[in-house]
């Protein structure tokens, strides 16, 4: 495929439907983690024109900042802290509609509203972690959620 993004018009599920065919194709023929990490943080953010789209991937046992589009963000996270650390901690996603309300926020911009965040896990073991945030409250859903975790789940063995 070339790299060339279609931005499907309509409804957030539609968007989903025609994403993730796409980020497959991108990432099929490309051995090179990073390469992918990035290619799907830069359409994720594309499509849904999210504030912050990126990836933390596990280094040392800490989360340490990947791939990414959006403003300059925390560099290095502990497990177990902040709504990434947590999901890492817990192995499992997350949806917070409001950052504010999240007990251990880290605030790497206070811009940021709501977050959603998934763990990529191989084997039963963490190895990273993606990211989105949004200026807005209650910007993530169910479909969301459904949508990126295919999109983890598919992803973390490629790694």
């Amino acid at each position: 495929m070339a790299e060339d993004l279609f931005i499907a018009e309509g409804t957030k599920l539609d968007k989903y439907e025609i994403l993730l065919p796409q980020l497959k194709s991108l990432c099929e023929n490309e051995p090179n983690s990073i390469a992918n990490l990035a290619n799907i943080a830069a359409a994720i953010k594309e499509t849904f024109q999210y504030f912050w789209v990126g990836f933390y991937l596990i280094e040392k046992e800490e989360l340490v900042l990947g791939p990414f589009q959006g403003p300059v963000a925390c560099t290095r996270i502990q497990k177990g802290k902040g709504v990434c650390g947590t999901a890492w901690a817990q192995k499992k996603a997350l949806l917070v509609p409001n950052v504010d309300e999240f007990p251990g926020h880290i605030a790497c911009s206070s811009l940021s509203k709501s977050e959603i965040v998934l763990p990529l896990i191989v084997n039963d073991s963490v190895i990273g972690i993606l990211d989105i945030d949004h200026t807005e409250y209650n910007a993530f859903d169910e479909t969301d959620l459904a949508y990126l975790t295919d999109i983890c789940t598919w992803l973390a063995p490629l790694l």
